[in-house]
């Protein structure tokens, strides 16, 4: 194998690994059907440990790229044919081209490829004309449906369809919230925080109060001297800290608001990913009254291109909602709605978070 690592790069050697053998997968250097050097043989012709070359085995086996069968060695499971298009396959960037928006995600963290496209060519086949409609303002029942189920299951989060507003990602929803409660109130907001929260609420001409960031959330002196009428904050996995806040802050957040009769504004990005095996308890489910707005996304948890996003209003904001913004066009096209709420229907979407989450479970022990 004639592989060349960048040892200086901050990719894994296992991925820089698992790339290559997917553009010889896909260029058919290794064929349907045909068997993959042992991973001895790998680890000696590339250098790296054979634990390394296990984790990119194992990678290209959840992506659907290859099977393991019993003491026979790993064969390519995939097929050109498997992927209809414009007759060629579907060729990974290759490892030395740089990526200019974004720092670059790690595959294993995506949904595997063949699960994706096996979803979509359901839509397609089971849909039909139906992923050419205009969407329900609202976002489609399907979607909205699979993602309570989902909420109920995964969360404690018990919320009736109607409830949910499906949008193209957290961006567009942090506008609608402004337009909803509008820029009278003082937003607060962690202090560091995701610059992309600051920046919509900025254009949308709200007023924002930064509140200092403690070890485990704003700071109970920044919370209590705060101006602000409407909270913001990301209880699980705060970026660019990395803060995660314990269920005493929890409180602390929902005894402020109820006091001042405040909006809580609770941002869940990235809590599906975590590797406790106890699920994080949302402010949405610990509040008493209608006054905390839940968002989340699933460009983290499925793909980047997967801007959809969503956010649970309580029904108390329902009817203000609805004459506000009730107007407002779905941003997310019906294809990509169907798709998604089959990935959760079918149990892929839950199989791979599962997956990650061992997955990163056993790279920290």
């Amino acid at each position: 194998m004639n592989f060349i690592l960048d040892e200086n790069s901050v990719t894994p050697a296992y991925l820089q690994l698992y790339r290559h053998l997917v553009d010889d997968i896909v260029s058919d250097v290794y064929p349907y059907g045909s068997k993959l050097p042992s991973k001895r043989t790998i680890a000696g012709d590339t250098g790296l440990s054979v634990i390394t070359v296990e984790h990119a085995v194992s990678l290209l086996c959840d992506e659907g790229y290859i099977e393991s069968r019993q003491r026979s060695g790993y064969f390519v499971i995939y097929r050109r044919d498997d992927f209809p298009g414009s007759g060629e396959a579907h060729i990974p960037a290759p490892v030395h081209r740089e990526v200019q928006s974004a720092a670059p995600r790690d595959p294993s963290l995506l949904i595997p490829y063949s699960v994706a496209a096996r979803t979509m060519r359901r839509v397609i086949l089971d849909y039909n004309e139906r992923i050419l409609v205009k969407s329900p303002n609202h976002g489609c029942d399907e979607l909205r449906s699979e993602i309570c189920a989902y909420l109920a299951r995964s969360r404690g989060i018990h919320v009736d369809p109607s409830q949910i507003i499906i949008g193209s990602g957290a961006e567009y929803l942090y506008g609608l919230i402004v337009q909803l409660l509008g820029t009278d109130a003082v937003y607060g907001i962690e202090d560091p925080s995701y610059e992309k929260i600051e920046r919509v609420y900025a254009l949308m001409g709200a007023k924002i109060e930064r509140l200092k960031m403690g070890a485990d959330g704003i700071e109970s002196k920044a919370l209590s001297g705060s101006k602000a009428g409407i909270l913001h904050v990301t209880p699980f996995h705060s970026y660019p800290s990395g803060i995660t806040a314990g269920i005493s802050k929890k409180h602390e957040y929902l005894r402020w608001a109820e006091r001042r009769g405040a909006i809580l504004i609770e941002d869940n990005y990235d809590s599906e990913l975590t590797v406790s095996t106890k699920p994080e308890e949302p402010l949405f489910s610990m509040a008493k009254g209608g006054n905390v707005i839940y968002i989340n996304t699933f460009s983290k948890t499925v793909a980047p291109s997967i801007r959809i996003g969503y956010m649970i209003l309580p029904k108390e904001m329902l009817p203000t909602f609805d004459a506000k913004l009730g107007f407002y066009s779905c941003t997310v096209p019906m294809f990509d709605q169907y798709v998604l709420a089959e990935l959760i229907r079918s149990g892929d979407f839950e199989r791979h978070i599962n997956r990650v989450r061992r997955m990163k479970r056993k790279q920290m022990s």
